[in-house]
């Protein structure tokens, strides 16, 4: 409970901590800007209309994806699943590796797209607000992929956990 008024540093750890504790789906943020593609990834991923179907991805401005994604015209949001956990340790490494060394990425509309992820997006950027720390990107979905065998990679907590043989309503 909170009994008095936080200070600025004891409101951002108590929101770090806080938001450490919330589920969260794993996101592969790709694009591809005068051939070479870039990527991270980001949990700040959510669906924002079914008419016309998009999404928005919240991405920081110190990321190597920020400035190659205010540049191109489309992105892709790769929903990973638990066995792309490789994908998403070598994503982790500073931008210096080849991060599509791992994992099977194919070439959808212009953009890398892992071909083993649970889901996929391709969107065409249509808008992007900056605030604070982050730009807020929102793409208009082109393609769209599913697989229906595929568990999701979940973080929580600083590390992924399976979710897969949770019970669900009715069960």
């Amino acid at each position: 409970m909170i009994e008095s008024a936080q200070s600025h540093a004891e409101l951002l750890e108590a929101f770090r901590d806080a938001m450490r504790h919330v589920a969260a789906t794993v996101y592969a943020v790709t694009a591809r800007l005068d051939g070479q593609p870039y990527g991270i990834l980001a949990t700040a991923v959510n669906s924002l209309s079914f008419d016309p179907p998009s999404l928005l991805v919240c991405i920081n401005r110190t990321a190597s994806l920020h400035a190659p994604l205010q540049e191109a015209d489309r992105f892709a949001v790769n929903v990973l699943g638990l066995t792309n956990r490789d994908v998403a340790r070598h994503f982790m490494q500073p931008s210096g590796p080849d991060r599509f060394a791992v994992g099977e990425w194919d070439d959808v509309l212009g953009v890398p797209v892992l071909a083993t992820a649970q889901s996929s997006f391709v969107c065409r950027k249509v808008n992007s607000h900056a605030f604070g720390t982050h730009t807020v990107f929102i793409g208009e979905l082109l393609a769209a992929h599913h697989r229906h065998d595929a568990a999701p990679l979940t973080y929580f907590d600083r590390g992924y956990i399976d979710i897969s043989e949770a019970p669900r309503d009715g069960d």
